[in-house]
């Protein structure tokens, strides 16, 4: 959620790091702020809102480096420019930004008060420059500190520390909330997300749970928190600068939207296999009758990550023939679960952060568990946590609503399940079908897009109410839920969704002429029933828009957008291309933020 960016070497690194702040916008946020370390000791501007209001009155004098700063989503106090990070302690030598959450704040703040410390802010942040402050009467060395003051944190945090005592280095600490270091030619980078520093570096070194690092301009070390060393191997990363550019569009989601055909081609490139009609995945790492032997497999993620793990599991019911569910993570972390020997649990995330599904997979790794990940972002700390998995290379998405990282997870899901299904009983007639159907995607995608005109109408229909249903049955119900998010997350419209099924059950209460309904109606075994539903919706005065693969008579639909066949299987994935566009031109007719939603961030890496 929140961003750090940091910078140590020769050269000015307050604008190396706003750039990076920069970068890091989608994440999330409410103010910001930079400190400077030199000679004269440190230098801070903070400020509540974007990043442009903090430039407008950055002072001339604040140049140099190491320097760090620092994106907030609020948590502990309000937006304003005095909770702003970074923090400084009592005595004005250390700052401090920070990501993620102390929990035992209360508890950390009645100590320092009853020390006759001050408070300038309401946040938890303050209350660790603070405790690094106190520490360092007994402690020379600024890393040590560090250390003793977490000793007195409970929590999560990805931290990133100034000492005026030493304006030659900068300390970062991580224990649940990503750290990402930069390797320059003479000079370090920090930032909570690669993103904001790929411009100058391609070589990152991550930080596990529980490390911390001293950065200077000619290297760095690692140890643990105990001050155990620790050697690290530097990656290469993957993404370029350029994809973190709009190009010639006006916002991130509808880049990202329209490059779907390219994202999904990549998810697939070299893993369909004709010859044995199969997908190849090696990165599952797991032998066929390891595979086999799995009586049940659990799909866990937050979001659009969850929505598209219950289109995986319906995929993997279907081809593989073993039962699959799909669970929010953030609830299955707290429920004690029943750990299962014989299942295969699989963990969703986009960032490959999300704190939710990082500390469900850190607790079935505890008990035993078999657990892969089907994730994008590649290194991150859920890739690193589980037993193997799929990239789903979609690529970086900036836009806070998920899109291509959406279709292309959905893409993962068919290729496992064909894998799956192949070690099993699924027919070589069958793998064959699919893997055709899986290399016409792109192109079929391209097709959904060039419908553009014709959804933009749609959506300033959709717009002009306060509030919408989503329904599909089956393979269309995880659709309709995504789809009812979409319309949340950006256009700010109230909007749920059902089985079409059950809203004789109960919804249908709500169903007359300002009661929009979006019905996901692909022409399935199932189309029969859809349309009793949808007559039951038009003899109650509800107006419908479907999307299916026929237009629908006017009788049963006042709109239809059509999508292009695919197998059955695969219909969920071309069905919600047009529901994406319909979001985003939804809310751009309402004037809405759409990259940056109010209230949420990309990657949530706090409770």
């Amino acid at each position: 959620m929140c961003g750090i960016v940091g910078y140590v070497g020769s050269r000015d690194g307050v604008p190396i790091v706003l750039e990076g702040l920069q970068r890091l916008e989608y994440r999330g946020y409410d103010s910001a702020g930079i400190a400077v370390a030199g000679p004269s000791g440190l230098k801070t501007h903070k400020a509540k809102g974007r990043i442009a209001d903090l430039k407008i009155d950055l002072p001339k004098r604040l140049k140099g480096s190491p320097t760090i700063g620092h994106t907030r989503w609020a948590t502990h106090g309000a937006p304003t420019d005095e909770n702003a990070h970074p923090h400084v302690d009592f005595s004005g030598r250390f700052a401090v930004v920070h990501n993620g959450i102390i929990e035992n704040a209360p508890h950390i703040k009645a100590a320092l008060e009853a020390d006759g410390i001050e408070l300038q802010s309401e946040t938890d942040t303050e209350l660790v420059a603070h405790l690094i402050g106190q520490a360092a009467k007994d402690h020379d060395d600024p890393a040590d500190a560090l250390r003793a003051a977490l000793r007195k944190v409970e929590g999560a945090y990805g931290l990133a520390v100034l000492d005026a005592k030493h304006p030659d280095r900068v300390i970062v600490a991580r224990l649940g909330s990503p750290i990402v270091l930069g390797l320059g030619e003479h000079e370090m980078y920090i930032a909570s997300d690669v993103g904001a520093i790929v411009r100058h570096t391609k070589q990152v070194v991550h930080l596990e749970d529980g490390e911390m690092a001293v950065l200077e301009p000619d290297g760095f070390t690692t140890s643990t928190l105990d001050a155990r060393p620790v050697q690290k191997v530097s990656e290469r990363v993957e993404f370029d600068v350029d994809d973190f550019d709009l190009g010639d569009h006006d916002h991130f989601l509808r880049k990202e939207i329209g490059e779907q055909p390219e994202a999904v081609e990549r998810a697939i490139s070299g893993r369909l296999d004709e010859r044995f009609s199969t997908v190849k995945l090696g990165g599952l790492n797991l032998h066929p009758n390891e595979l086999r032997s799995f009586k049940r497999v659990y799909i866990l993620g937050c979001g659009s990550a969850y929505y598209s793990g219950e289109v995986g599991a319906q995929l993997i019911e279907e081809l593989a023939r073993i039962p699959a569910t799909a669970e929010a993570a953030s609830e299955f972390r707290y429920r004690n679960p029943v750990i299962d020997p014989d299942g295969l649990y699989i963990a969703v995330s986009q960032s490959g952060e999300t704190a939710d599904t990082l500390a469900a997979v850190e607790e079935l790794t505890r008990k035993g568990a078999r657990v892969l990940g089907v994730i994008n972002q590649v290194g991150s700390a859920i890739a690193r946590a589980n037993n193997g998995g799929v990239y789903i290379h979609a690529g970086p998405e900036v836009s806070v609503a998920s899109s291509k990282s959406f279709t292309s997870t959905c893409v993962a899901f068919a290729m496992l399940a064909v894998h799956l299904g192949r070690i099993r009983d699924l027919s070589p007639a069958d793998g064959d079908r699919l893997i055709v159907a899986l290399r016409e995607l792109p192109a079929k995608i391209a097709a959904v897009l060039e419908q553009e005109e014709k959804i933009i109408e749609a959506a300033k229909w959709l717009s002009q109410f306060d509030n919408a249903m989503f329904i599909g049955r089956v393979r269309g119900y995880p659709i309709a839920r995504e789809a009812a998010q979409k319309i949340k997350e950006v256009a700010y419209m109230h909007a749920e969704a059902y089985q079409a099924a059950e809203l004789k059950h109960g919804p249908l209460a709500l169903i007359d002429e300002n009661m929009p309904v979006v019905a996901v109606v692909p022409d399935d075994e199932l189309g029969e029933k859809q349309r009793s539903t949808l007559h039951e919706i038009r003899a109650r005065k509800g107006p419908i828009l479907a999307i299916s693969h026929q237009e629908l008579p006017k009788e049963l639909a006042e709109r239809t957008i059509v999508v292009p066949r695919t197998e059955p299987e695969l219909d969920p994935i071309l069905l919600n291309i047009p529901l994406q566009l319909l979001a985003y031109h939804a809310a751009l007719h309402l004037g809405r933020d759409i990259d940056k939603p109010r209230n949420l961030a990309k990657s949530v890496t706090v409770e």
